[in-house]
Protein backbone atom coordinates (compact mmCIF):
# COMPACT_ATOMS: atom_id res chain seq x y z
CA UNK A 1 0.00 0.00 0.00
CA UNK A 2 1.29 3.46 -0.92
CA UNK A 3 2.36 5.78 1.85
CA UNK A 4 -0.22 8.48 2.47
CA UNK A 5 0.82 12.13 2.73
CA UNK A 6 -1.22 15.19 3.73
CA UNK A 7 -0.07 18.11 1.60
CA UNK A 8 -0.68 21.70 2.66
CA UNK A 9 -2.09 23.45 -0.42
CA UNK A 10 -2.39 27.23 -0.51
CA UNK A 11 -3.69 27.42 -4.07
CA UNK A 12 -0.30 28.60 -5.33
CA UNK A 13 2.08 27.04 -7.83
CA UNK A 14 4.58 25.69 -5.27
CA UNK A 15 2.17 23.49 -3.33
CA UNK A 16 0.36 22.48 -6.53
CA UNK A 17 3.57 21.22 -8.13
CA UNK A 18 4.42 19.52 -4.85
CA UNK A 19 1.27 17.43 -5.34
CA UNK A 20 2.44 16.36 -8.81
CA UNK A 21 5.90 15.44 -7.53
CA UNK A 22 4.54 13.42 -4.62
CA UNK A 23 2.20 11.52 -6.94
CA UNK A 24 5.11 10.68 -9.24
CA UNK A 25 7.03 9.38 -6.24
CA UNK A 26 4.20 6.96 -5.51
CA UNK A 27 2.52 8.64 -2.57
CA UNK A 28 -1.21 8.73 -2.00
CA UNK A 29 -1.76 12.46 -1.71
CA UNK A 30 -4.51 14.28 0.17
CA UNK A 31 -4.63 18.05 -0.28
CA UNK A 32 -5.38 20.23 2.74
CA UNK A 33 -6.13 23.93 2.60
CA UNK A 34 -6.14 25.80 5.90
CA UNK A 35 -8.48 28.76 6.19
CA UNK A 36 -6.50 31.19 8.32
CA UNK A 37 -7.52 34.67 7.14
CA UNK A 38 -9.39 36.66 4.49
CA UNK A 39 -8.25 35.53 1.02
CA UNK A 40 -7.83 31.92 2.05
CA UNK A 41 -11.34 31.05 0.83
CA UNK A 42 -10.52 32.03 -2.78
CA UNK A 43 -7.16 30.25 -2.49
CA UNK A 44 -9.01 27.15 -1.33
CA UNK A 45 -11.00 27.18 -4.56
CA UNK A 46 -7.76 27.26 -6.59
CA UNK A 47 -6.39 24.36 -4.54
CA UNK A 48 -9.62 22.41 -5.02
CA UNK A 49 -9.36 22.82 -8.82
CA UNK A 50 -5.80 21.51 -8.78
CA UNK A 51 -6.80 18.51 -6.69
CA UNK A 52 -9.69 17.74 -9.03
CA UNK A 53 -7.38 17.85 -12.05
CA UNK A 54 -4.86 15.57 -10.34
CA UNK A 55 -7.61 13.27 -9.06
CA UNK A 56 -6.67 13.61 -5.41
CA UNK A 57 -8.85 14.24 -2.38
CA UNK A 58 -9.09 17.76 -1.04
CA UNK A 59 -10.10 18.84 2.44
CA UNK A 60 -10.44 22.20 4.19
CA UNK A 61 -9.51 22.98 7.77
CA UNK A 62 -10.93 26.19 9.26
CA UNK A 63 -8.32 27.47 11.71
CA UNK A 64 -9.30 31.14 11.81
CA UNK A 65 -9.88 31.20 15.56
CA UNK A 66 -6.61 29.36 16.25
CA UNK A 67 -4.76 31.65 13.87
CA UNK A 68 -5.99 34.67 15.84
CA UNK A 69 -5.09 33.01 19.12
CA UNK A 70 -1.55 31.98 18.23
CA UNK A 71 -0.32 34.15 15.35
CA UNK A 72 -2.26 37.42 15.53
CA UNK A 73 -2.06 37.62 19.32
CA UNK A 74 1.70 37.06 19.28
CA UNK A 75 2.06 39.75 16.59
CA UNK A 76 0.16 42.25 18.75
CA UNK A 77 1.99 41.37 21.98
CA UNK A 78 5.36 41.78 20.28
CA UNK A 79 4.51 45.22 18.92
CA UNK A 80 3.21 46.29 22.32
CA UNK A 81 6.70 45.46 23.59
CA UNK A 82 8.39 47.53 20.87
CA UNK A 83 9.55 44.34 19.15
CA UNK A 84 9.38 43.54 15.44
CA UNK A 85 7.98 40.00 15.01
CA UNK A 86 8.07 37.51 12.16
CA UNK A 87 4.56 35.97 12.15
CA UNK A 88 5.44 33.39 9.47
CA UNK A 89 7.64 31.58 12.00
CA UNK A 90 4.79 31.40 14.51
CA UNK A 91 2.37 30.27 11.80
CA UNK A 92 4.67 27.47 10.71
CA UNK A 93 5.08 26.23 14.27
CA UNK A 94 1.43 26.17 15.29
CA UNK A 95 -0.59 26.03 12.07
CA UNK A 96 1.33 24.37 9.23
CA UNK A 97 3.33 21.97 11.38
CA UNK A 98 1.06 21.84 14.39
CA UNK A 99 -2.65 21.60 13.64
CA UNK A 100 -1.87 20.22 10.19
CA UNK A 101 0.03 17.30 11.71
CA UNK A 102 -2.86 16.56 14.08
CA UNK A 103 -5.17 16.47 11.07
CA UNK A 104 -2.74 14.15 9.27
CA UNK A 105 -2.91 11.66 12.14
CA UNK A 106 -6.72 11.78 12.04
CA UNK A 107 -6.55 10.90 8.33
CA UNK A 108 -4.02 8.10 8.95
CA UNK A 109 -1.34 9.87 6.92
CA UNK A 110 2.27 8.78 7.23
CA UNK A 111 3.68 12.20 6.35
CA UNK A 112 2.86 15.85 5.98
CA UNK A 113 4.28 17.93 3.15
CA UNK A 114 4.39 21.59 2.14
CA UNK A 115 5.72 23.66 -0.73
CA UNK A 116 8.46 25.23 1.39
CA UNK A 117 11.90 25.54 -0.17
CA UNK A 118 13.96 23.41 2.22
CA UNK A 119 15.19 19.83 2.50
CA UNK A 120 14.94 16.99 5.00
CA UNK A 121 18.08 14.85 4.98
CA UNK A 122 19.98 12.53 7.26
CA UNK A 123 23.07 14.26 8.66
CA UNK A 124 25.88 11.82 9.45
CA UNK A 125 27.67 14.35 11.67
CA UNK A 126 24.67 14.68 14.00
CA UNK A 127 23.31 11.18 13.36
CA UNK A 128 19.73 12.30 12.75
CA UNK A 129 17.42 13.74 10.13
CA UNK A 130 17.64 17.53 9.94
CA UNK A 131 16.27 20.47 8.01
CA UNK A 132 18.73 21.76 5.43
CA UNK A 133 18.80 24.69 3.04
CA UNK A 134 17.13 24.32 -0.33
CA UNK A 135 19.25 24.06 -3.47
CA UNK A 136 17.60 27.27 -4.64
CA UNK A 137 19.31 29.58 -2.14
CA UNK A 138 17.38 32.63 -3.39
CA UNK A 139 14.12 30.95 -2.34
CA UNK A 140 15.44 29.05 0.70
CA UNK A 141 12.96 29.11 3.61
CA UNK A 142 14.86 27.10 6.19
CA UNK A 143 15.10 30.22 8.38
CA UNK A 144 11.34 30.31 9.03
CA UNK A 145 11.21 26.59 9.87
CA UNK A 146 13.58 26.57 12.84
CA UNK A 147 10.84 26.57 15.50
CA UNK A 148 8.82 23.53 14.44
CA UNK A 149 8.76 20.48 16.71
CA UNK A 150 11.90 18.44 16.03
CA UNK A 151 9.95 15.22 16.60
CA UNK A 152 8.04 15.96 13.37
CA UNK A 153 11.12 16.02 11.13
CA UNK A 154 10.86 12.29 10.41
CA UNK A 155 7.28 12.87 9.22
CA UNK A 156 7.87 15.85 6.90
CA UNK A 157 8.51 15.97 3.16
CA UNK A 158 9.63 19.08 1.24
CA UNK A 159 9.26 18.12 -2.45
CA UNK A 160 10.77 21.35 -3.81
CA UNK A 161 14.03 21.33 -1.86
CA UNK A 162 16.24 19.97 -4.66
CA UNK A 163 15.10 22.31 -7.43
CA UNK A 164 17.51 25.02 -8.56
CA UNK A 165 15.02 27.66 -9.75
CA UNK A 166 11.40 28.77 -9.57
CA UNK A 167 11.25 28.57 -13.37
CA UNK A 168 11.56 24.79 -13.10
CA UNK A 169 8.52 24.71 -10.83
CA UNK A 170 6.40 26.86 -13.15
CA UNK A 171 7.46 24.71 -16.13
CA UNK A 172 6.19 21.56 -14.40
CA UNK A 173 2.89 23.32 -13.67
CA UNK A 174 2.53 24.38 -17.33
CA UNK A 175 3.40 20.92 -18.61
CA UNK A 176 0.66 19.49 -16.43
CA UNK A 177 -1.91 22.08 -17.48
CA UNK A 178 -2.33 23.77 -14.10
CA UNK A 179 -4.12 27.12 -14.20
CA UNK A 180 -1.97 28.35 -11.29
CA UNK A 181 1.27 27.98 -13.29
CA UNK A 182 1.72 31.75 -13.58
CA UNK A 183 -0.01 32.76 -10.36
CA UNK A 184 2.14 35.44 -8.61
CA UNK A 185 3.96 34.55 -5.41
CA UNK A 186 2.53 36.01 -2.22
CA UNK A 187 5.17 38.27 -0.71
CA UNK A 188 3.48 40.16 2.11
CA UNK A 189 2.22 38.99 5.50
CA UNK A 190 -1.11 37.34 4.69
CA UNK A 191 -3.21 39.29 7.21
CA UNK A 192 -1.69 42.73 6.51
CA UNK A 193 -3.48 44.60 3.73
CA UNK A 194 -1.21 46.63 1.44
CA UNK A 195 1.74 45.86 3.70
CA UNK A 196 0.58 48.48 6.24
CA UNK A 197 1.06 46.79 9.62
CA UNK A 198 0.47 50.10 11.44
CA UNK A 199 -3.04 50.38 10.03
CA UNK A 200 -3.68 46.77 11.05
CA UNK A 201 -2.58 47.40 14.63
CA UNK A 202 -4.76 50.51 14.85
CA UNK A 203 -7.87 48.91 13.35
CA UNK A 204 -7.66 45.39 14.71
CA UNK A 205 -5.83 45.85 18.03
CA UNK A 206 -6.92 49.43 18.77
CA UNK A 207 -3.37 50.82 18.94
CA UNK A 208 -3.56 54.58 19.42
CA UNK A 209 -0.75 56.94 18.39
CA UNK A 210 0.83 58.54 21.44
CA UNK A 211 3.18 61.43 20.86
CA UNK A 212 6.57 61.38 22.55
CA UNK A 213 10.10 62.66 22.22
CA UNK A 214 12.76 61.53 19.81
CA UNK A 215 16.05 61.64 21.70
CA UNK A 216 19.70 60.72 21.27
CA UNK A 217 21.55 58.40 23.67
CA UNK A 218 22.34 61.36 25.95
CA UNK A 219 18.66 62.25 26.23
CA UNK A 220 18.79 65.37 24.06
CA UNK A 221 15.39 66.01 22.46
CA UNK A 222 15.65 66.08 18.66
CA UNK A 223 12.02 65.85 17.61
CA UNK A 224 8.66 64.16 18.13
CA UNK A 225 7.30 60.74 17.23
CA UNK A 226 3.68 59.66 16.96
CA UNK A 227 3.67 56.13 18.40
CA UNK A 228 6.58 53.81 19.15
CA UNK A 229 4.91 50.92 17.31
CA UNK A 230 5.44 52.78 14.04
CA UNK A 231 9.21 52.32 14.19
CA UNK A 232 11.74 49.51 14.09
CA UNK A 233 15.47 49.22 14.77
CA UNK A 234 17.49 50.52 11.83
CA UNK A 235 14.70 52.70 10.42
CA UNK A 236 15.81 55.97 8.85
CA UNK A 237 12.81 57.25 6.91
CA UNK A 238 9.94 59.03 8.58
CA UNK A 239 11.84 60.49 11.52
CA UNK A 240 11.30 64.08 10.44
CA UNK A 241 14.60 65.26 11.89
CA UNK A 242 16.95 67.68 10.17
CA UNK A 243 20.50 66.62 11.06
CA UNK A 244 23.91 67.01 9.40
CA UNK A 245 24.48 63.24 9.74
CA UNK A 246 21.74 60.68 8.91
CA UNK A 247 20.01 59.33 12.02
CA UNK A 248 18.51 55.88 12.56
CA UNK A 249 16.30 54.26 15.19
CA UNK A 250 18.62 52.49 17.64
CA UNK A 251 16.26 51.80 20.55
CA UNK A 252 13.17 52.56 22.64
CA UNK A 253 12.47 53.79 26.16
CA UNK A 254 8.96 52.51 26.78
CA UNK A 255 8.64 54.03 30.28
CA UNK A 256 9.37 57.51 28.97
CA UNK A 257 7.71 56.88 25.59
CA UNK A 258 10.95 57.91 23.89
CA UNK A 259 12.31 56.90 20.52
CA UNK A 260 16.11 56.73 20.63
CA UNK A 261 18.09 57.60 17.51
CA UNK A 262 21.76 57.66 16.62
CA UNK A 263 24.26 57.52 13.80
CA UNK A 264 24.58 54.41 11.67
CA UNK A 265 27.68 53.23 13.53
CA UNK A 266 25.53 52.95 16.68
CA UNK A 267 23.42 50.27 14.97
CA UNK A 268 26.29 47.78 15.04
CA UNK A 269 26.42 45.34 17.96
CA UNK A 270 28.66 42.34 18.51
CA UNK A 271 26.24 40.13 20.45
CA UNK A 272 22.61 39.33 21.17
CA UNK A 273 20.54 37.48 23.76
CA UNK A 274 18.10 34.88 22.44
CA UNK A 275 15.27 33.05 24.22
CA UNK A 276 12.96 30.10 23.50
CA UNK A 277 15.74 28.21 21.76
CA UNK A 278 14.57 25.22 19.73
CA UNK A 279 17.28 22.69 18.84
CA UNK A 280 17.00 20.09 16.09
CA UNK A 281 20.21 18.30 17.09
CA UNK A 282 21.53 17.05 20.42
CA UNK A 283 25.25 17.72 20.13
CA UNK A 284 25.26 21.45 20.97
CA UNK A 285 28.20 22.53 23.10
CA UNK A 286 28.91 25.72 25.01
CA UNK A 287 31.29 27.91 23.01
CA UNK A 288 30.40 26.15 19.76
CA UNK A 289 31.11 28.04 16.52
CA UNK A 290 28.12 28.45 14.23
CA UNK A 291 26.84 30.64 11.42
CA UNK A 292 24.01 32.82 12.70
CA UNK A 293 21.32 34.57 10.68
CA UNK A 294 19.46 37.44 12.39
CA UNK A 295 16.65 38.02 9.87
CA UNK A 296 15.18 36.29 6.83
CA UNK A 297 16.99 38.45 4.28
CA UNK A 298 20.30 38.64 6.17
CA UNK A 299 23.47 36.72 5.45
CA UNK A 300 24.70 34.17 7.95
CA UNK A 301 27.67 35.36 9.94
CA UNK A 302 30.22 33.46 12.06
CA UNK A 303 29.45 33.52 15.76
CA UNK A 304 30.03 31.72 19.06
CA UNK A 305 27.25 30.23 21.18
CA UNK A 306 27.23 30.80 24.91
CA UNK A 307 24.60 28.50 26.41
CA UNK A 308 22.80 30.01 29.40
CA UNK A 309 19.88 28.73 31.47
CA UNK A 310 17.48 26.43 29.63
CA UNK A 311 16.11 28.04 26.50
CA UNK A 312 18.49 31.02 26.49
CA UNK A 313 21.76 31.70 24.69
CA UNK A 314 24.17 34.58 24.16
CA UNK A 315 25.41 34.85 20.58
CA UNK A 316 28.75 36.59 20.10
CA UNK A 317 29.57 37.53 16.52
CA UNK A 318 33.05 37.57 15.01
CA UNK A 319 32.15 40.99 13.57
CA UNK A 320 29.51 43.50 14.75
CA UNK A 321 26.11 43.12 13.07
CA UNK A 322 23.83 45.91 11.86
CA UNK A 323 20.37 46.48 13.35
CA UNK A 324 19.93 43.43 15.59
CA UNK A 325 16.18 43.63 16.23
CA UNK A 326 14.29 42.25 19.25
CA UNK A 327 11.31 40.17 18.13
CA UNK A 328 13.11 38.81 15.09
CA UNK A 329 14.75 35.38 15.22
CA UNK A 330 18.33 34.19 15.14
CA UNK A 331 18.84 30.87 13.37
CA UNK A 332 21.98 28.76 13.72
CA UNK A 333 23.55 26.84 10.84
CA UNK A 334 26.38 24.38 10.42
CA UNK A 335 26.94 24.56 6.67
CA UNK A 336 23.53 23.81 5.14
CA UNK A 337 22.18 22.20 8.31
CA UNK A 338 19.74 24.07 10.56
CA UNK A 339 20.86 23.43 14.13
CA UNK A 340 18.05 25.44 15.69
CA UNK A 341 17.22 29.01 16.60
CA UNK A 342 15.49 31.35 19.01
CA UNK A 343 13.81 34.71 19.39
CA UNK A 344 16.01 37.78 19.80
CA UNK A 345 15.39 39.43 23.19
CA UNK A 346 18.03 42.15 23.15
CA UNK A 347 21.42 43.10 21.77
Amino acid sequence: MNKRVLLGMSGGVDSSVSAILLQKQGYEVIGLTMILWGDDVSNALDAKKVCKKLNIKHTILDLRNDFKRYVIQDFIVEYRSEHTPNPCIVCNKFMKFGFMYLRAKELNCDYIATGHYAKIEFDEKYNCKVIKKANNINKDQSYVLYDINKDLINHIIFPLGCFESKEEIRKIALENGLEVANKPDSEDICFIENGDYKEFLEKYAKFKPKEGNIVDKKGNILGKHNGLYKYTIGQRKGLGIANPVPLFVIGFNKKKNELIVGEEKELYKDSLLASNINWFVEDIKNGMKVNAKIRYAAKEMPAKLILLTKGYARVIFDEPQRAITPGQSVVFYDGDTVLGGGKILSN
